[in-house]
């Protein structure tokens, strides 16, 4: 659990950078609640569990799926909630059935839609004159809402929205031909959650975790692979640029879908224990997040799909365990 914090660590660092200490008010007021939550809970079952790390990991993704201008009483109820309610009602670690920040946040995005749909533009993007600081994902929805894409691809879009780069991301589409927006997405120079827009450091950290055995491959690869298919064949379609012609790095770059795929969906917890279940665990993820984000009317999606999933865990491992040496197989 502490070395999934760590790996989280940047994350956060980069978060706090672009938006300000309102940022680390919303972190801090998070991971206090957790804890909290935990150790008074724990003290009342007469358990000692304020320190196997497991609070404290969720407190701090609780915090980095919060817009760094949200009231701070709203990540302590999702706080709060994820623990006494997701976690403890169940029988504390190892026994609940859905991912406590997760949840959580669901929770509170359903119940305070508004103001959890509100964003600052980081300071990376202070000089230059915006005219909305909707994530990517909201503007592009907004604007297919309305059928006005008129056949445009996202970047086009956003180009057309005043939706403007830093000048260092205009500078490698000019050296590159890789979209300004892209680079911006993938450092971290957009609105958005706290902890998810720099896909850059959310990389380095699973890629941490990899290396320390904590997480394996099979999510995260399953995860984004069937999500990046799924986009390039029907993505183009609400676009009206018919199939085959989804934008698949764009899409994989904005949002909490990398911030999901490696740090939330590969809880061991309420994740499947085979391999085998884990490539289904992560391709129906994949396959939610797609439908909702593509055809719903959310621009975000990535909670609810694992959340779904979550459910489903049990009976991906009940069909998925391997048989017993020795033990007959009922024809």
């Amino acid at each position: 659990m502490y070395s999934v914090s760590a790996a989280l660590a940047p994350s956060c660092i980069w978060g706090i950078y672009v938006f300000g200490f309102r940022a680390l008010a919303v972190l801090l007021v998070s991971i206090v609640c957790a804890v909290l939550t935990e150790y008074l809970l724990g003290k009342i079952n007469k358990e000692f569990t304020i320190c196997d790390g497991s609070a404290l990991v969720t407190g701090i993704l609780v915090g980095m799926n919060m817009s760094p201008t949200i009231p701070l009483f709203i990540p302590a109820i999702a706080s709060i909630f994820a623990i006494a309610v997701v976690k403890w009602t169940f029988g504390g670690l190892g026994a609940n059935w859905a991912n406590p920040a997760i949840a959580g946040r669901v929770f509170v995005f359903f119940s305070f839609s508004s103001v959890m749909s509100s964003f600052k533009l980081p300071r990376t993007l202070a000089a230059v004159d915006m005219v909305s600081s909707a994530t990517p994902l909201s503007l592009v929805k907004t604007v297919l809402s309305a059928g006005e894409s008129s056949g445009m691809t996202s970047i086009q879009i956003l180009a057309n929205n005043g939706y403007l780069a830093t000048p260092f991301a205009m500078k490698v589409q000019q050296a590159t031909g890789i979209s300004a927006y892209n680079v911006d997405a993938f450092l971290g120079n957009i609105p958005g959650c706290i902890g998810e827009v720099s896909k850059l450091l959310l990389i380095a950290g699973g890629i941490y975790l990899l290396c320390r055995k904590i997480i394996t491959w099979h999510i995260p690869v399953s995860y984004l692979g069937v999500y990046a298919v799924l986009t390039w064949i029907f993505g183009g379609l609400p676009f009206g640029l018919g199939f085959f012609h989804g934008e698949v790095l764009s899409n994989l770059l904005r949002g909490g879908l990398i911030l999901g795929a490696l740090f939330m969906a590969t809880d061991m917890v309420t994740s499947p224990i085979t391999h085998k279940g884990m490539l289904i665990f992560g391709a129906g993820c994949a396959f939610f997040t797609f439908l909702f984000r593509t055809f719903g009317s959310l621009p975000e999606a990535t909670s609810v799909a694992i959340l779904i999933m979550n459910i489903v865990t049990p009976t991906i491992d009940r069909f998925c365990i391997p048989k017993r040496f020795g033990e007959e197989v009922k024809q």
